[in-house]
């Protein structure tokens, strides 16, 4: 049942809608102000990291947020993320993305993402699903992206993501990251056969009480989904981020073990395949996608 994957993975790509472009001198005031309200839950939270979470379910709407501190100048930051080729090497590392490619089309950024299992795959047993790029803004002190997809696997639509961030004070850049989607009946019906299935006892992040020997219960169903995928991308980020001065030799590798160990820490949320299962297909997947473009 790896297509219920497909649905979640590919509701990565989306976010804020593209009234942002006209918001876009106010975000850095509204940013900073997030940063500060959310001050208190970036120091002390079940991550170990600044990291803000939330996640939210209407009758056909879907959307996952998260807020974080990242340990890298603005620019550096900045520079990386608005690239659409490096959103390739990033998106790789996810364990259900089996191939990206990005391309100018008809005057627009296209990034053309295969999704499917958590083993090796050939790419047409796999879903492809294209998202628009588009820079929003991009200044000395804030950065926004958005990408789009109108169609998606099982009847879901209007994907859209947005990843912004601003600089704050010791070199460090506050990081949002937002995606949302719509489904239809075929997806509802995909999604309650998995939560009734293999995902019955899955979990996310969200603590919603204690059980009676005082230990957290975290959230499950839709919301449980959401927020392990969006824990799984914003990992990836991070670990993009984490390398970049790595020796082009070694960069996939130690990519890859971040990205890893990373997902390792949340091993209850995360944990899908051994390590070293991991690294030999991720391996292989990156020499096809490099030998294909």
């Amino acid at each position: 049942m790896y297509w219920i994957s497909v649905l979640m993975i590919v509701s990565f790509f989306l976010g804020a809608q593209s009234s942002f472009a006209a918001e876009s001198a106010t975000q850095n005031t509204r940013l900073r102000d997030k940063y500060t309200e959310l001050s208190k839950q970036l120091n002390n939270n079940q991550f170990k990291r600044p990291l803000h979470m939330s996640s939210m379910e209407s009758s056909d709407n879907l959307k996952g947020e998260i807020f974080a501190v990242v340990s890298y100048p603005f620019a550096t930051v900045n520079k990386a993320l608005t690239n659409p080729e490096n959103w390739c090497d990033l998106l790789i590392l996810h364990i259900n993305v089996k191939y990206c490619h990005a391309a100018n089309k008809q005057e627009k950024t296209v990034l053309s993402v295969y999704i499917g299992k958590k083993d090796e795959q050939p790419l047409a047993d796999a879903h492809q699903v294209e998202f628009n790029y588009q820079e929003i803004n991009s200044t000395p002190n804030h950065f926004a992206i958005e990408l789009n997809a109108e169609k998606g696997p099982l009847s879901t639509s209007d994907y859209r993501i947005l990843v912004e961030a601003i600089p704050i004070k010791g070199g460090l850049t506050f990081l949002h990251f937002t995606y949302a989607y719509k489904f239809g009946l075929r997806g509802n019906l995909a999604m309650q056969g998995y939560l009734a299935t293999i995902g019955r006892n899955k979990i996310g992040f969200t603590i919603i009480g204690k059980s009676a020997d005082g230990k957290p219960e975290y959230i499950k169903g839709v919301r449980g989904v959401i927020e392990r995928n969006t824990m799984r991308y914003y990992l990836a980020i991070d670990a993009y981020l984490a390398e970049l001065n790595t020796p082009e030799q070694d960069i996939l590798e130690q990519r890859l073990l971040r990205w890893y160990n990373s997902t390792d820490q949340y091993a209850i949320q995360l944990q899908e395949v051994e390590k070293e299962d991991y690294l030999v297909m991720k391996h292989k997947e990156y020499k096809r996608q490099q030998v294909a473009q």
